[in-house]
């Protein structure tokens, strides 16, 4: 056990970043395995347009959660990878709307047995006494209805009363 691992609850982000650091390494190493060119990355962004067919920038970051410029970034990637073409809104020109290219369909067709593999393994690792990921989702609601620094600056306040 290293410094950080005793450190408790104080090291919670660094150690949900090295967990998600691990799973995407090897994440990336199976689709190599199964000798698909995808980094993990463009999951959420792929994984939207799969479902949802066509979305506008907005769309797309509500739906994944990021930032703007951070799916920004994302789609440029993707679309010099040509695994999706953006085009004007008829109604909105200033909108682009995004959608998978064919090269991303087949990309998708190729990625669902994998898909599967890794739902299975990832049930597997987060089917312990205190479920991973319901866990992650009672403490992102919490985050929703008062963030981490919102709380922090309330405690501050209230221990100098």
């Amino acid at each position: 056990m290293n410094i950080i691992d005793e450190s408790g609850i104080l090291a919670l982000s660094t150690r949900l970043q090295r967990l998600s650091e691990q799973l995407r390494k090897d994440g990336a190493l199976l689709y190599k395995e199964y000798g698909i060119d995808f980094e993990p990355k463009w999951f959420p962004v792929i994984y939207t347009l799969y479902h949802k067919e066509v979305l506008s920038v907005v769309e797309i970051a509500n739906e994944i959660g990021y930032t703007h410029p951070s799916t920004i970034s994302l789609l440029k990637e993707l679309e010099k990878q040509k695994l999706i073409k953006s085009k004007k809104d008829k109604i909105d020109e200033r909108k682009r709307l995004l959608q998978l290219t064919p090269k991303g369909q087949e990309l998708i067709e190729k990625m669902k047995p994998v898909w599967s593999v890794m739902t299975s393994v990832l049930s597997d690792i987060a089917d312990n006494q205190n479920n991973l990921l319901q866990a992650i989702n009672e403490a992102e609601n919490k985050i929703v209805h008062q963030s981490f620094l919102q709380r922090a600056l309330q405690l501050k306040s209230e221990k100098a009363q």
